[in-house]
């Protein structure tokens, strides 16, 4: 869809790379996907597995357990987000939602939501890892 609108010379879609592997990852996604169910439909946003397009995100230096480990998304201006950023991104799109984007992502707070996901999602690619998702 992404490719269909930069061809028609509209905008890119805010395209997020997650892990369909991780139960949590992907319960987390799926979540999101239904709540933006409108943006999804018009191309403003896409969620794609990282599994089918491993080197999707080369270009950038980010390989396959990069984004195993935290989620990457690419916004309309091509610009690499990893992390709590993405998380950020996504919920300043989501009905509803962008008050807690606003909230964590303010100054003086954005540093502590990022050190909190990273651990998080440190715990949980390890505990995924020890499973044998990959």
């Amino acid at each position: 869809m992404a490719s269909e609108i930069a061809k028609a010379g509209g905008a890119r879609p805010l395209t997020v790379w997650y892990n369909t592997r991780c139960p949590v990852c992907d319960a987390g996604i799926r979540l999101q996907r239904s709540r933006l169910l409108e943006a999804v439909k018009a191309g403003r946003i896409e969620f794609l597995d990282i599994n089918l397009k491993p080197d999707a995100l080369a270009q950038f230096g980010a390989g396959l357990d990069d984004i195993r480990r935290r989620l990457h998304a690419t916004n309309e201006n091509g610009r690499l987000l990893v992390g709590a950023d993405v998380v950020l991104e996504i919920w300043r799109r989501t009905p509803g939602q962008a008050w807690i984007a606003k909230l964590l992502g303010a100054p003086g707070v954005i540093a502590l939501t990022r050190f909190a996901y990273d651990r998080f999602a440190d715990l949980l690619f390890a505990w995924n890892k020890r499973k044998g998702r990959w």
